[in-house]
């Protein structure tokens, strides 16, 4: 039986579209949420505050963590793209990885810290 095996480069293939996805869905609410400047300061004010809650910081801790994700794995998709880079796709990936999650975790820390 034929049968696709999914190996790195797939699953960083996968999560670059969701995470793009995750974006594109960001803005529209992020523009949604921005119309509240047309219903004046206090109302807008009052927005914000709602989104200093611990709920919102965490959804915006996993914003920052699409964004990075993203990020990282565009210049790793252009680096393989427009250079020599497909000879060092693993370990650029895993390079990707690794620098994605310390900068999540550092996000996390300055985001979480000082609740």
């Amino acid at each position: 039986m034929l049968e696709y095996k999914k190996h790195t480069g797939s699953w960083a293939w996968i999560l670059h579209r969701v995470t793009g996805l995750g974006l594109t869905v960001y803005i529209l609410v992020h523009i949604i949420a921005l119309m509240t400047l047309l219903k004046g300061e206090a109302a807008f004010n009052e927005e914000m505050a709602l989104f200093r809650t611990s709920v919102f910081l965490f959804f915006e801790w996993f914003l920052g963590s699409l964004v990075m994700f993203h990020a990282l794995n565009g210049i790793r998709i252009a680096m393989i793209d427009l250079g020599s880079g497909a000879r060092y796709h693993k370990q650029i990936l895993v390079f990707v990885y690794i620098l994605g999650i310390v900068m999540i975790a550092g996000m996390g820390y300055l985001i979480f810290g000082n609740v």
